[in-house]
């Protein structure tokens, strides 16, 4: 699916909608570069499930919020991902064919994302883009997760120093592009961020 969108719609300001609280500590608390990646990871899943709990209870207005977060997180996440953590990769392993397969399907990834961004929360089309964005990070995520991962645990690259620069690009970037963290109306609080996964597992 190819769509190329120009004029992607801005994240929805403070004053249009209520507070979002959602943590930021795995960037600051995580071990190493793999710790700080796998967290963003398990982040951008419980979004998912708490976008497809917004799906079948038809709220849309918390619903086009939450795509919009969803596609930040995304776009962040995989810039810090190839400005920093893939170049080390590929300096430990020598694995090109690996972090050039991660790439393509970040690009994938990207398409959707700029189609999601210039759509409205009533889209016909918006639940099942997302559906398909879900699917394809649920796939790169679980390659990223057990092959290049193990790789870079076995290798001999620096972790605590690339999750160093990993959270400080992550951090700018949240601050550049208006990051907030999940909307606190939503039920995605933190006591229930628990029990909905261990439903999921």
């Amino acid at each position: 699916m190819t769509t190329n969108i120009n004029d992607p719609v801005p994240m929805p300001s403070s004053a249009d909608h209520p507070a979002i609280d959602m943590p930021r500590s795995q960037n600051t608390q995580a071990k190493d570069a793999v710790a700080l990646l796998t967290a963003d990871h398990d982040k951008v899943k419980q979004l998912f499930r708490e976008y497809e709990r917004l799906q079948n209870i038809g709220d849309i207005s918390l619903k086009a919020d939450l795509a919009l977060q969803i596609c930040m997180e995304l776009e962040i996440h995989t810039m810090i991902e190839e400005e920093i953590f893939y170049p080390a990769v590929r300096s430990e392993t020598g694995d090109e064919k690996m972090v050039q397969e991660a790439i393509q399907e970040h690009a994938e990834a990207k398409e959707l994302i700029a189609h999601i961004q210039g759509m409205s929360g009533d889209d016909p089309d918006l639940d099942s883009t997302i559906a398909m964005l879900r699917k394809a990070i649920e796939h790169h995520v679980e390659e990223e997760e057990q092959e290049m991962f193990t790789q870079a645990r076995q290798g001999g690259a620096d972790l605590m120093s690339l999750c160093e620069q990993l959270a400080d690009r992550k951090e700018q970037l949240e601050h550049d592009m208006g990051a907030r963290p999940l909307r606190s109306g939503t039920r995605e609080a933190v006591g229930e961020r628990s029990a909905i996964g261990k439903a999921d597992s």
